[in-house]
């Protein structure tokens, strides 16, 4: 699964890395090392531009960084709060989905990240890891996006909402947790931000070449608390030895 993740590069850098124009204007979120549900955070997309009356240019598309909400919010839901429960979309059942099935054939993003947190149960406590690229590149997390509008304040502003796809671990990664957010290679990126392109299904295998490539981590407790944020976070911390080690005697 993905639930805390760290994305603490600026758009301007983003908009390099992911060959976007940054139309976050001032609505972008600080560096921010301990990315947790609900919050707001940058997401790729590419859509086909429209004009002044809202007509969409078919002829081509535009790749650009935007502000959405982690935690989507299915455009029937009643209210906003069932965001907290979409942070994360299974690939092998999205496609039939009620909530995120649409946004599957019409609405994907890749969502930047430096690396996202898991916990692994050693003994009687979990120890964070965070994983990440050993070359500080960023990785593209698979995301899902929609719109939804809240039919109590029919005028109010519309809520741009995202949750990442997950998929079964692979290689290293099934020795930290049984789940992991899909990755997406650069190679994909094209076709997977396509929004011509309805049928996907070849690319929501994982790459086990990029995944046997992650550095993971050992990182502090710290994590555990979302109000606790900084670089600090993702530094290398090594797990304290255990009193009954042999070594230790």
């Amino acid at each position: 699964m993905c639930g805390r993740y760290a994305a603490a590069k600026d758009p301007a850098t983003l908009a390099a890395e992911f060959d976007a124009y940054d139309a976050t204007e001032d609505h972008a979120p600080p560096a921010d090392h301990n990315v947790a549900p609900t919050k707001d955070v940058v997401a790729v997309v590419q859509r086909h531009p429209r004009d002044d009356d809202g007509k969409a240019d078919d002829s081509r598309t535009e790749r650009s960084l935007r502000v959405m909400r982690w935690g989507l919010i299915p455009a029937w839901a009643k209210d906003r709060s069932i965001g907290a429960r979409m942070i994360n979309a299974r690939s092998e059942s999205a496609a039939t989905s009620n909530a995120f099935k649409t946004s599957l054939a019409k609405r994907r993003c890749l969502l930047p990240a430096d690396g996202w947190f898991e916990w692994k149960k050693e003994g009687g406590h979990k120890q964070p890891f965070f994983m990440t690229r050993p070359d500080g590149r960023s990785l593209a997390l698979a995301g899902l996006w929609t719109v939804w509008r809240d039919p109590k304040e029919k005028d109010g502003p519309p809520v741009v909402s995202t949750a990442v796809l997950t998929t079964a671990a692979q290689g290293q990664l099934a020795d930290i947790h049984e789940r992991m957010p899909l990755i997406m290679t650069p190679q994909r990126w094209a076709a997977w931000l396509d929004p011509d392109a309805e049928e996907v299904d070849g690319l929501l295998e994982p790459s086990l070449e990029l995944i046997e490539e992650l550095e993971l981590r050992p990182v502090s407790s710290k994590v555990n608390n979302v109000r606790n944020n900084g670089p600090e976070l993702v530094a290398r911390e090594e797990p304290a030895a255990e009193l009954d080690d042999p070594k230790l005697f």
